[in-house]
């Protein structure tokens, strides 16, 4: 399983935007946080559609396919907005760092603890929601952390990304993973390069191929399940070392070496990839 079975009093949903995006929204069933809004038409249907009173936006960074629809959301809302404090973002009204506590009031309960995880971007944070007796922890995590994958080094060098992985992955196991891209497909497929003989992660690949052939989000993950089937959490791993020095013909002594060669391996397959699209 990839670790989707335990519920939560909370509805979070992911609603698709742009291409491969996905605006994750908190909801009680009346009152909604919003996460990362790439565009405000969809995420402001869906809230209408589901009859919710929009509560709080959250951003983890600049980039504007997580920042485009924040300018439409608050032209017709008038609510906090949380958001790096290293990074300037228009309409920002609460700059966080790593090591605040958020706790929204009102009528919308929530409490999260905020996380610095760099490496995508300089100033990129990640949203952390303690589980209690019934509820699974939750992590919203942006662009840094995805099923099978992480981001790209856009701003961060890969000693910062590493370290920002290792951060998410001492989080307890069954925290649920709130990514913000359906990118499960492609990133399981260059996983099986670097981690061949990894059973789950084959078995993983059949299950996700037919969640997305129904229609069907891969997310949320688990950072149990990806301990499990991601590569880039695994640098640290004997037998993935052996298959990049393999692969790329290149020695690798350590898992940071093992790391940057895989960030940079994967990042040369989508340049090509893209090239041919």
């Amino acid at each position: 399983m990839n670790g989707q079975a335990q519920q939560s009093a909370y509805r979070y949903t992911p609603v698709p935007v742009l291409q491969d995006n996905y605006v994750w929204i908190i909801s009680d069933g009346q009152y909604a946080v919003v996460v990362d809004p790439g565009d405000a038409t969809l995420v402001e249907a869906y809230l209408s559609h589901q009859g919710w009173q929009l509560h709080a936006i959250l951003l983890t960074h600049h980039h504007h396919d997580h920042t485009g629809g924040l300018a439409g959301l608050l032209h017709r809302h008038t609510v906090p907005v949380y958001g790096p404090w290293r990074e300037k973002i228009a309409g920002v009204t609460h700059p966080v760092k790593g090591g605040d506590i958020i706790r929204l009031s009102g009528p919308l309960s929530l409490e999260f603890a905020v996380l610095d995880i760099t490496g995508h971007t300089l100033g990129h944070i990640a949203y952390f929601q303690e589980g209690g007796q019934a509820d699974p922890p939750h992590v919203l995590c942006g662009d840094t952390l995805f099923a099978c994958g992480c981001g790209r080094l856009f701003e961060g060098t890969p000693q910062q990304m590493l370290a920002s992985l290792d951060m998410l992955a001492g989080l307890p196991h069954a925290t649920q993973v709130h990514c913000a891209h359906e990118y499960t497909l492609k990133n399981i497929d260059f996983a099986l390069m670097c981690d061949p003989e990894n059973v789950q992660l084959q078995e993983w690949r059949c299950r996700a191929r037919a969640m997305r052939a129904r229609g069907e989000p891969t997310l949320p993950t688990t950072i149990g399940w990806e301990k499990c089937t991601n590569p880039f959490l695994r640098a640290g791993y004997p037998a993935i070392q052996h298959q990049l020095a393999l692969a790329l013909a290149v020695p690798i002594h350590d898992r940071l070496e093992a790391f940057t060669a895989m960030r940079k391996w994967k990042d040369q397959i989508a340049t090509v990839s893209l090239a041919y699209t």
